[in-house]
């Protein structure tokens, strides 16, 4: 079994979840290791929660850069750690990555540098006669087809894709216990980043938490508003069911495009991927782009006045009606249900 390289995803000193899909399919496909790319002195502490996860073997760059340019830091990470994993005399068999915005530049332009195959947008991926074998949905979750690569395969995992089995731990920063990874081993790659030109980061405006619902890729229920709310009055429809539910709200491209909420809430091919247990569509057509971002959900359930709608095809329950007379009913059956339940 060839080595399996995983870049690790983190956000304010805490790994992301998507690092435990990762590394829970790197498990299926030979020996996980990961690739640790952070700020000076930010090292130690991710690495103690990797061990927490399991994790014996990590790539560790400390990098001044790691904050302050784009792409090129994890790039230049990923490079030295197959190069210096294959002077050792191990073999990297893949490269796996999360499928985000930053993610998949990165894979394109390590598969230049390391002249290697490129698999995007992972849903699965499995070993078959020694080669990884990915599964890909293509035309907007139309088909699905099973790509592979020759030689080293640099591969882009769609986040939420994968359940993470077998990787001990589910919210990093209060269940994972602590640790140290043994003996890190460090990339230098602050010499070849002073010397190369790339973007910088000038500043950084992290989107304020609500401080009520859910992060929409982290929710277990998530309630979408489409167009068919008309007005931002109608979208706050979906903000009171989602509240319900203590779940998150989302958006077809088209309610973005309308103007009813914020375009970080669009669900779809060009937005989120969401798998929670439960998504409810309000006011949604059901466009494919609109589909490949939720389709994995769970149960699927549709309020749409349109019976022709495309929406259905993939509802486990749908509702022919309008939304502002249903979903009000809804609230109201629920609140009762759970008087009544005590």
């Amino acid at each position: 079994m060839g080595r399996i390289l995983v870049l690790a995803e983190h956000n304010t000193g805490t790994l992301d979840t998507v690092t435990r899909e990762l590394l829970a399919a790197a498990a299926r496909l030979g020996e996980p290791a990961v690739v640790l790319l952070t700020g000076p002195g930010a090292g130690p502490a991710l690495a103690g929660q990797l061990a927490g996860w399991g994790v014996t073997d990590v790539y560790l760059a400390e990098s001044t850069y790691a904050g302050t340019r784009l792409t090129t830091p994890a790039v230049a990470a990923l490079e030295a750690a197959v190069r210096l994993a294959r002077a050792a005399g191990a073999e990297v068999s893949g490269v796996l990555i999360a499928g985000t915005i930053d993610g998949r530049e990165v894979a394109a332009r390590l598969c230049v540098r390391l002249t290697a195959g490129l698999i995007s947008d992972a849903v699965d991926a499995r070993l078959r006669d020694g080669v990884i074998v990915a599964t890909v949905p293509v035309l907007g979750g139309a088909y699905t087809v099973e790509a592979v690569a020759k030689g080293l395969a640099v591969v882009t995992v769609r986040p939420h894709s994968i359940v993470a089995d077998g990787i001990p731990g589910s919210v990093p920063d209060r269940d994972v216990p602590g640790g140290t990874v043994t003996a890190p081993i460090r990339l230098e790659i602050d010499a070849e980043l002073e010397r190369g030109r790339g973007a910088k980061i000038v500043a950084v405006h992290p989107r304020p938490a609500s401080g009520i619902r859910p992060g929409l890729t982290e929710a277990s229920v998530v309630v979408s508003g489409g167009r068919g709310l008309g007005s931002d009055e109608g979208f706050g429809l979906a903000g009171d069911l989602a509240d319900l539910f203590g779940g998150a709200v989302g958006a077809s491209r088209a309610a973005v495009e309308a103007g009813l909420c914020e375009p970080g809430l669009q669900v779809g091919q060009t937005g989120a991927t969401v798998t929670p247990e439960l998504y409810i569509a309000l006011g949604i057509s059901g466009a494919i782009q609109h589909r490949a971002g939720m389709q994995g959900a769970g149960t699927i359930i549709a309020v749409n006045k349109d019976a022709d709608a495309p929406i259905f095809a993939v509802a486990d329950f749908g509702v022919v009606g309008d939304v502002f007379t249903v979903v009000p009913q809804l609230i109201e059956a629920v609140v009762a249900h759970r008087a009544a339940a005590g």
